[in-house]
């Protein structure tokens, strides 16, 4: 007789499981499938009010009238819809607007560029934004768009240590800009 106890059936099912689980929220791993648990859908027109809320409590000032053009831009102007919108209970807790360029400064390559990204401060560390880059990078991916860009200020380091830990690495091009008097 063997003292040794025979194993479980859920201890020989996962030693001897080769399928993967995607729905890890490994939090050093992006691949990781952070929307499974955070639900992301196509921001619609309704969901104004929700962003604006969530810019305001980011940026310290209410900038509706910049939001009202990004969501005409968002839904109607553009071919391809690619903006979000994260909820939990029925509510936006957070957001991202982004487009596709199909090629500019005599480049032809498909591009999509990150105008804005938002999260509840309420909802912060709860992978909200992860969920958010997640679906956004897969659905431009279904698009077959080339790379993905975005511009952040010099000093915001948490967001720039958040988008590392995305993917995004320093571009190769120099943005330059003048102020006019």
């Amino acid at each position: 007789m063997s003292s040794r106890p025979h194993p479980t059936t859920k201890q020989l099912l996962d030693q001897f499981s080769t399928e993967p689980d995607y729905s890890d929220p490994s939090p050093d791993e992006f691949e990781a499938l952070s929307r499974d648990k955070v639900p992301v859908r196509s921001l619609a027109a309704e969901d104004l009010h929700a962003v604006v809320r969530i810019d305001r409590h980011g940026t310290g000032t209410d900038r509706i009238d910049y939001y009202r053009r990004k969501f005409e831009e968002a839904l109607g102007d553009s071919g391809v819809r690619v903006s979000l919108v994260a909820e939990q209970d029925d509510m936006v807790v957070g957001f991202i607007m982004a487009r596709v360029d199909y090629g500019e400064f005599g480049r032809a390559a498909t591009s999509a560029v990150i105008d804005t990204i938002g999260v509840d401060p309420g909802m912060t560390g709860r992978e909200v934004g992860r969920a958010l880059i997640s679906q956004l990078l897969a659905n431009l991916a279904s698009l077959r768009v080339e790379s993905v860009r975005t511009e952040i200020e010099w000093n915001h380091f948490s967001l720039a240590r958040f988008l590392e830990r995305c993917g995004f690495r320093p571009g190769q091009k120099l943005a330059l800009s003048r102020a006019l008097a």
